[in-house]
Formats: structure tokens, sequence, C-alpha cells
């Protein structure tokens, strides 16, 4: 894939899935903004990629601002003269049960992960605009905005929320020529490694070289951080110039297109439904199938 030419902004890139978004990008071709809270982390992140020989500049900031936004977009602007892909992978975890989750574990997680990606897609999509070349937005979600997850009702949210901007900005930004997607990742992090299934063949094969084993790269789509960089790196590219709207998975071997949400079963009743009358008809009617919850639990298979 070619991205020569092209600049990306990869918010939340000075380790983990985000550098590994952002040295792919930066290994097919772009320039590439990093972006982290901590200087450090961001100048051994631009020394990484350039040490690979690539182009990258870094720009220190806490995504979540409009301020923020604008730094990184404007970075990107002064050092390579314009922006056409960016990134959204900022985030945090503030993981508590809905009964002992403060107000401030809640807004520091949305404020990262959902008004970060408002902000910072709000500033490329006017630079953007403004360039009239179009671009890319990528928004990075999750499987818990997909299904929820047990301790993460902010996270949940804002995940889930990414998504819905997705679809509604693939509208309003479409005749621009931006398109605009989420990208639900799973991979071996430092998050996935404390899942107790996960966790044996995950420390296995970071001791010993070894890829995991195929019922984690097949059946869970679990894999390494470089295995859903190659997806971010198609999103960016003008190989992916129709597609815009998606929700799309990707880890280990697997590679997923979530459904939009949808109705699933429909029942009327004339004159409309009384309490009553939901309750007499639901077993057999439109709750015979109720839908799941949840991501399911991983199962390792028996040795």
């Amino acid at each position: 894939m070619d991205l020569h030419g092209k600049v990306a902004v990869v918010t939340g890139s000075g380790r983990g899935l985000g550098l590994g978004y952002a040295r792919a990008l930066a290994a097919a071709g772009a320039a590439v903004v990093v972006n982290d809270v901590d200087r450090e982390t961001v100048d051994a992140a631009v020394a990484a990629i350039r040490a690979e020989g690539g182009t990258a500049a870094g720009a220190v900031a806490a995504v979540g601002n409009s301020a923020a936004a604008q730094e990184l977009v404007d970075t990107a602007v002064r050092e390579f003269g314009r922006l056409d892909v960016l990134v959204t992978n900022a985030g945090i975890l503030r993981d508590r049960v809905l009964w002992k989750m403060t107000d401030d574990d809640f807004d520091d997680v949305v404020r990262v992960h959902l008004r970060g990606t408002f902000t910072c897609a709000r500033a490329a999509a006017v630079r953007m605009r403004e360039q009239g070349t179009g671009g890319r937005l990528v928004l990075v979600s999750s499987p818990a905005g997909q299904r929820g997850n047990f301790g993460q009702t902010n996270y949940a949210a804002a995940k889930a929320g990414i998504v819905a901007m997705a679809r509604t900005w693939a509208m309003e930004l479409g005749r621009a020529g931006i398109t605009v997607n989420a990208v639900v990742p799973v991979a071996a992090t430092e998050m996935t490694k404390t899942i107790p299934a996960f966790a044996p063949a995950i420390e296995e094969s970071e001791r010993t070289g070894t890829p995991l084993p195929d019922w984690l790269r097949k059946r869970e789509g679990l894999g390494t951080v470089e295995d859903v960089a190659g997806l971010v790196t198609f999103l960016a590219s003008d190989a992916a110039k129709d597609v815009t709207g998606q929700a799309i998975g990707i880890g280990g071997d697997r590679l997923a297109l979530w459904a939009h949400p949808k109705e699933k079963a429909v029942d009327f009743a004339d004159g409309g439904w009384s309490a009553e009358a939901i309750a007499d008809r639901w077993p057999a009617g439109i709750g015979a199938e109720p839908e799941t919850y949840g991501i399911p639990a991983p199962q390792a298979p028996e040795a």
C-alpha cells in the first residue's frame, strides 16, 4: 500500500496500538505526527519511526479539548504542509462496576475517548475541507462498544458513541470526499494480558517468539499489535476511497464487518400496545429470541 505524499496524525501513538498504527502508516510512506501526553514517550516513538526509514514529527498534547486537537492539526500542517489522515486512538481506562464508578471515572474516560475523538475529528475535517482533496478519518472503537463489557460503563459508552459518530460523519463529509470508518481492534496488549484465558498463551508467545495459537488468532480474533495495523493502513489509502460509514473488526487472523443496529423482530397490535398486551405477547412474540449482551468469555481449549 502506497501512502507517499499523505500526512497522518495518530492520537495516543507513543506506545501500544497507536504506535503500531503510526509505524505502519510511516512504513507505507506517510509522514506521521506522533501524539502522546509525555515528551519522552513521543520522542522515543518518533526516533523509532525515523530509525525504520519513516518520516515523523511529535506533538505532546492531552487529547480531549479543542486546543489540543488544533495543535495536532497545526503540527501536521507546520511540519508537512497538509493533513490527509486522522487516526483517533488516544484513550484511558477507569474500570469500575456501576455502583463504584465515580463522576470523575466516567467523565475522564468519556472526555478522552468520545470528546477527544469529536474535537480531533472536527479540527481535521475543517482542514481537509479547506484543502479540498478529501481525507480519511479512522476512529478506533472496541468490542466493548458493540456488546458492552463488565466494569466498563464509561469505556463501552464512549466506544459505542464513536461508532455512531463514524456513521453520522460518513454522511456529513461524503460530499467532501472524506471517508469515516470505525476500527474495532483486538490485540495482545497490557490490558488483554490480564484476561486469565489469554494470559498464558500471550506470555508463552512473548517468551519464545512463537505465534499465538490458532484458537486465539482465529476463534477469538486475538493477535499482535502488528496484526491490526494493516486495516488502518488500508482505510488510510486510496484503495478504501469507497469504504465509509463502516465498523470493521480485526485481530489475529480474523477480519470482520460489524452489523449496523436494525430491527430484529416486529409485532403489531391494532390500536397500539398496553402494558398488559406487551406482557401477554412478549414470550412468544419479539421476546422469543432476545439478543445476547456482553463480550463472550474466552475459553481456552482443553489440554
